[in-house]
């Protein structure tokens, strides 16, 4: 597939997809004899991960070591285990954080409901005496 088409698969830009690969945040992309960028299922995959990870947050640092750890083999299981162990964390961190927000904004939703109500039947109350 070409960097075009992985793009609007991927709805990320063609830029991305270099910028990607270039720092190393997804591994190497298969070349045609030309020099085009192939993207093989491999390829999309990293993709699709990459994105999903970037979409929730994860750190950027965290996923390009996460990368050269799976270029160099079985021998990293365990350093690469132990980065999305620490990204999880991290993320549930961010969730329950988000979580109480949309709490507190549920309140304050929920508060100005009750003065618009208020204000209404107040309004409602003085026509009513005219």
């Amino acid at each position: 597939m070409t960097i075009v088409e992985t793009a609007k698969k991927y709805d990320i830009s063609a830029d991305t997809l270099r910028y990607y690969e270039r720092i190393g945040l997804i591994p190497p992309v298969p070349r045609t004899k030309s020099g085009i960028r192939d993207y093989d299922e491999t390829s999309c995959g990293w993709v699709e991960f990459i994105k999903c990870m970037r979409g929730a947050g994860l750190q950027i640092e965290a996923l390009i070591e996460y990368v050269a750890l799976f270029q160099q083999g079985e021998a990293t299981v365990g350093a690469r285990k132990a980065i999305l162990i620490e990204q999880r964390e991290q993320l549930a961190e961010r969730i329950t954080q988000m979580q109480q927000t949309l709490e507190r904004l549920d309140t304050k939703i929920a508060h100005y409901g009750s003065c618009v109500s208020f204000e209404n039947a107040l309004r409602e109350g003085e026509q009513n005496r005219k």
